[in-house]
């Protein structure tokens, strides 16, 4: 992966190769979309695919205070843009001189003359330049101008259970996961919303109570909403080896405030896995693969109520991922 501060970092691309722009965050079934018909063109023309994303994300750098929540950090997300594209990843540092720059001077300065595509790939919603005064039609015309040529590909919806057809983007999946539809989320990704960070330790309420958990400190990244959730941990020794193949653990996730317990505390994020014979944890880091929400939080009147609770919440979520 080519990471590029400025646009005046010099960047290794042969002229002439098919170009995808975007922040990709989530790596949605959208985004695949792109990324899918633009790796399809490259091989058809026998060039090399270049994804161009941003980090951090616009906003972020504009108005941090309205900054979005971050579905897929950089690591992971360049693991999931892997099968479409694995050396030519481009990242371009967000700042104010490049978001402050006119959708043609941002083609012309950059795009044009440092890496000189053939072909740029975007979806019917693109935008860039300056107050994203660019769009797809302001891409096509200056592709005229700079010579490239520009393949606009339509959105992709999703079905929900209720028969609603949603059009997909990181903005609604964002919103799902903030109110508890992890599900839905999944349908929209094509993959369960994933949590990636340390194994921390808790306080050891989980295994006074007979139900022993594995405790993750807040990431840089949405979490769902407070609630039980049936899901899957990964255990590995190191983030960039989480990124690959590992046993897949049927497990409970509690994510609030316990307040069972008392108001205090701060947010948890909690994994109780399934399996009893899982007994000692040597990993350092671990992931949350959030299938299906469960139930609400809420305070039990006692410390018993709250393990039969436990106890129906893991029957649920075995049943829930046998299905």
């Amino acid at each position: 992966m080519n990471s590029a501060r400025a646009l005046s970092d010099s960047v290794s691309v042969k002229a002439g190769c098919v170009l995808t722009i975007g922040n990709f965050d989530g790596v949605h079934l959208g985004h695949r979309e792109i990324l899918a018909r633009a790796k399809g063109i490259a091989e058809a023309r026998q060039t090399e695919l270049v994804v161009l994303t941003f980090e951090p994300h616009p906003v972020a750098v504009l108005y941090p205070d309205r900054a979005p929540g971050v579905l897929t950090p950089l690591i992971p997300k360049r693991r999931l843009l892997y099968p479409y594209v694995e050396d030519r990843i481009l990242v371009l540092e967000d700042n104010r001189e490049l978001l402050s720059l006119s959708a043609r001077a941002f083609v012309a300065d950059f795009l044009a003359e440092r890496i000189r595509p053939s072909v740029i790939v975007e979806g019917d919603d693109f935008n860039f330049g300056a107050n994203r005064q660019g769009n797809i039609a302001t891409l096509t015309a200056l592709g005229q101008d700079y010579g490239f040529e520009v393949v606009v590909v339509d959105a992709k919806y999703i079905h929900l259970s209720t028969g609603q057809r949603i059009r997909v983007s990181s903005t609604m999946i964002r919103y799902m996961l903030e109110s508890g539809h992890v599900a839905e989320a999944a349908l929209a990704l094509g993959r369960p919303y994933r949590l990636t960070g340390q194994i921390a330790s808790g306080r050891g309420k989980g295994r006074e109570l007979g139900f022993p958990t594995l405790n993750m400190p807040k990431p840089d990244q949405i979490i769902p909403a407070e609630g039980v959730y049936a899901g899957y941990v990964r255990l590995q020794d190191s983030t960039e080896e989480l990124m690959g193949e590992s046993d897949a653990l049927p497990a409970v996730f509690s994510l609030g405030q316990t307040a069972t317990f008392g108001d205090q505390f701060p947010l948890s994020i909690e994994a109780h896995v399934l399996d009893r014979s899982l007994t000692d944890v040597a990993a350092a880091h671990m992931t949350l693969d959030f299938v299906a929400h469960l139930r609400s939080q809420h305070k039990f009147p006692s410390a018993e109520d709250l393990v039969r609770q436990i106890e129906l919440d893991c029957q649920e979520a075995m049943r829930v991922l046998t299905q």
